[in-house]
């Protein structure tokens, strides 16, 4: 046995110290002191019976009629707890430990899972088979089950930033990932992602870019037939999507410090289920904005995974010291994550199990120019659960809701917005109110058009990026809704909720950094979902409701903030970040206050009505 293996078996004998140059790698932070892969083999976590979308069964092997019925009941639980995929551990035990099956077993139980799958329209992928140690001849197989795509186009979509330094390789990855074949060194995958003149010339991301990648029901990819070949005729966002069970939906974010704000709101407005920082090789530590972007997907509380890129042309000293530098920072004292080096098929299905708990971080290394490690990096993706779990039931006890991120005029269809529907199912033709405006009034509206990655469908469930045409449901003398009366930060919400705009609002808020004390009447600039706004502190007291006249670097505090040009629709329990200069900040909203007016300005002049109310002319 060699001196990296770890043997669970019981020892009489303690093992013996470690040596000098073992305790300097494990001071450094050294792959080896990460994860124990052979124990990940022998024994997997005990399974969860009352949630979740993994399955262990010892074996499958000719069940009875009755029996059969209740494997199929439960595997249709099991895939609606995973938005339409579950995962099968067969040859393993309910706590964990695998006992494998020989092949006639094995192949019995496959075809078991099959025929359950079948009667609920799903198809079953082998993910991978791995033999059990100390058995001869038995082994353990994970079986991938997904929803079979439906009429109404109706797919698992799983939302994901991408975070980074600039030149770091993130637009790079993106268009390898979602177009097929490799990189030439020279920018030609990035050249796909980049929506601008300007962010061809210098190859900086400056707006945030958005790419899909599908996946069919049985594993495969959708947007192309060669992973290292580059189609000619790229396919559009309709085929991908109409042809996919599940979609995997990029946002390219920007790296560079002058667009951090940019950064900021795509993170808050895109609701992701998880994060990709990218991480370049050659650098040999963790430079610029990377940890910027870290304590933005902290304060956000998403799961993330590390992708190093440009392994091909980084020495072995600077891999090795970038790595060693990441390893020390995500298991500081604040962090605390598990990282993980992803080396093979079994270490990605320990992070899809894993990752959503948010404490193991997986660590790819790959190279868009070479293609090492982008196989690892798209089985990932492919099996990767969705973190969310939205609540589509329409209802009074779950109303529709979407917070609008973009609106844009399209010729012959009129006004269009889309955004993430957080709740409910959006439905065509239906009544909703859109607002607020800049007095905090909400109009109804109709919606006659709703697209679902640019395909025309009747409706939107949570947990899925809609757009959404629509029109005043009321015009008299020629009322018009223009793209520029609605702004980011409007929501469409259904009017048995009764919304209301609010001027103030309590936040637990978090003092991350500070260079001095914030007081009364510091004015941040706050992200909250798609608000984005700046926002005056009213009123600072402690957790005993006792007032306090300043902040410092770590206290925390539950903070009255008023907008200070419009107010804005929110909600309970909604996360806000916010930067100014040197200081950071994150919060929750704990409580909103929409009865209590405007506080008047203090000077004596007139206060201008500047914001623009949608005409409705009623």
């Amino acid at each position: 046995m060699s001196s990296d293996a770890v043997d669970v078996r019981p020892r009489v004998e303690p093992p013996p110290a470690p040596s000098a140059k073992q305790l300097q790698q494990q001071q450094r932070g050294s792959p080896t002191d990460i994860f124990a892969v052979a124990d990940l083999a022998r024994a997997l976590a005990p399974e969860v019976d009352d949630e979740g979308n993994h399955e262990y069964k010892r074996h499958l092997c000719a069940p009875s009629s009755t029996r059969f019925e209740e494997l199929v009941t439960q595997l249709q639980w099991r895939i609606s707890e995973g938005g339409g995929e579950a995962l099968y551990e067969i040859g393993v035990d309910d706590d964990g430990s695998v006992f494998g099956l020989n092949d006639e077993d094995m192949d019995a139980s496959i075809h078991t899972l099959t025929r359950m799958a079948d009667a609920l329209a799903c198809d079953v992928s082998v993910v991978s088979r791995r033999e059990v140690m100390n058995a001869r001849g038995k082994s353990a197989t994970t079986a991938l089950v997904r929803r079979r795509l439906d009429k109404k186009c109706e797919h698992l979509e799983i939302r994901i930033t991408t975070l980074g330094n600039v030149d770091s390789g993130k637009s790079t990855m993106l268009g390898v990932l979602t177009k097929g074949g490799l990189d030439n060194g020279r920018g030609l995958a990035r050249g796909a992602i980049f929506k601008h003149k300007h962010e061809l010339e210098t190859g900086r991301t400056s707006a945030v870019a958005t790419e899909i990648l599908g996946f069919h029901a049985d594993g495969s990819i959708a947007n192309y037939s060669d992973a290292d070949v580059r189609d000619a005729h790229q396919l559009r966002w309709e085929q991908i999507a109409t042809a996919s069970s599940k979609v995997i939906h990029f946002s390219d974010l920007c790296g560079h410090e002058k667009y951090l704000k940019t950064t900021m709101h795509g993170m808050s407005a895109s609701l992701p289920d998880y994060a990709m920082l990218v991480v370049d090789c050659n650098r040999g530590a963790i430079v610029g904005m990377t940890k910027e972007h870290l304590s933005i997907m902290l304060g956000l509380k998403v799961p993330f995974f590390v992708v190093m890129t440009k392994v091909d042309m980084a020495s072995e000293e600077n891999r090795q010291a970038t790595l060693d530098a990441l390893l020390k920072m995500l298991k500081r004292p604040g962090l605390h994550k598990t990282p993980l080096s992803v080396k093979n098929m079994q270490d990605v299905l320990t992070c899809v199990k894993t990752i959503s708990g948010g404490v193991v971080t997986p660590i790819f290394q790959t190279s868009c120019v070479t293609g090492v490690g982008m196989d690892l990096i798209r089985s990932f993706l492919n099996h990767v659960p969705s973190r969310k779990m939205f609540e589509s039931t329409v209802g009074d006890g779950n109303p529709p809701c979407v917070h609008i991120d973009s609106a844009f005029s399209v010729q012959g269809i009129g006004t269009v917005v889309s955004g993430v529907v957080t709740s409910g199912t959006i439905v065509n033709h239906a009544t909703l109110l859109l607002g607020p405006d800049g007095n905090g009034v909400f109009v109804p509206v109709t919606i006659k058009g709703v697209q679902n990655k640019r395909v025309n469908v009747e409706s939107v469930e949570s947990g899925n990026t809609g757009s959404f045409a629509v029109k005043l449901k009321t015009r008299k003398d020629g009322g018009h809704l223009s793209k520029h009366d609605i702004r980011k930060g409007m929501a469409l919400i259904c009017p048995t909720v009764k919304p209301k705009a609010t001027w103030q609002f309590k936040a637990e808020v978090l003092i991350l950094t500070h260079p001095t004390t914030l007081k009364r009447g510091y004015s941040p600039i706050l992200h909250c979902l798609t608000v984005r706004q700046s926002a005056r502190i009213v009123e600072i007291a402690d957790k005993d409701s006792k007032q306090k006249d300043l902040l410092r670097s770590g206290d925390r505090a539950m903070v009255t903030f008023e907008w200070s040009h419009r107010p804005e629709f929110l909600c309970e329990g909604s996360r806000i970040i916010f930067r100014e200069g040197r200081t950071k900040g994150i919060g929750i909203v704990r409580c909103i206050m929409p009865e209590i007016p405007r506080t008047p300005p203090k000077n004596n002049k007139k206060f201008p009505t500047i914001h623009r109310t949608l005409d409705t002319n009623i």
